[in-house]
């Protein structure tokens, strides 16, 4: 009897065989910025003249209170001295884990320029006006779709949030859309930032800043 081929033991086959040897560039400790948040806009400012494509997404990772990760992108809306900040619906997902456990990482993946950065850090809300602010540069489909998305509950159908979103719009006509009461932000507080910097045979460049008491101190840590 004639066996058919195993689609998934070809796919992982193929995963086995993928090989890419970084070979873009390296980072050295002269090469970092006196804090972690300087080296990032500098990096950022590179990344976007490249042209990647929203150089701004990141990935969020949560935990829940019973110690399970959830990870997501978002887009980072923000980044000064003191950390990194996001936008979202505070009773989603992510926004009830940041409530019971605030402590989260980041991950930057601009594959094109073989670089990474990865943020270990503390979320805490932001301030009302500081969302407010923020909101009222978003462009009005989105905040309509602010207004029509329960963020990750379940719902019946594609239509039944195009009906919420066709709510949203009639309630709203003519007038500002104000932010809704489940809507807010975060900052990042960050305890520790590693920049990452592809290289080949897998010795990738990893220079780690870490906070202390009188500022940041960094080290090298093993590819």
């Amino acid at each position: 009897m004639a066996k058919h081929p195993d689609p998934a033991s070809d796919a992982s086959a193929r995963l086995a065989a993928l090989r890419h040897d970084y070979a873009a560039g390296g980072l050295s400790e002269v090469d970092l910025a006196p804090d972690p948040m300087a080296m990032f806009e500098r990096w950022f400012e590179e990344v976007s003249a490249a042209g990647i494509s929203e150089p701004n997404a990141m990935i969020v990772a949560s935990v829940s209170d019973d110690g399970r990760p959830a990870a997501r992108t978002v887009l980072l809306k923000g980044v000064g001295v003191d950390g990194f900040r996001f936008f979202t619906n505070q009773s989603s997902r992510k926004g009830r884990e940041l409530a019971g456990n605030p402590a989260c990482s980041l991950l930057f993946p601009w594959h094109p320029l073989e670089r990474q950065v990865r943020v270990d850090g503390v979320a805490e809300p932001l301030p009302h006006a500081d969302v407010a602010a923020y909101f009222a540069q978003r462009p009005r489909g989105s905040q309509l779709g602010a207004w029509a998305s329960h963020q990750s509950e379940v719902v019946a159908d594609r239509d039944a949030v195009q009906a919420s979103y066709d709510e949203a719009e009639a309630r709203f006509e003519g007038r500002d859309v104000p932010v809704p009461d489940e809507w807010g932000g975060y900052l990042v507080r960050p305890e520790a930032v590693e920049f990452w910097q592809g290289r080949p045979s897998r010795l990738h460049d990893r220079l780690q800043y870490r906070r202390v008491e009188d500022g940041w101190e960094t080290c090298r840590l093993a590819p």
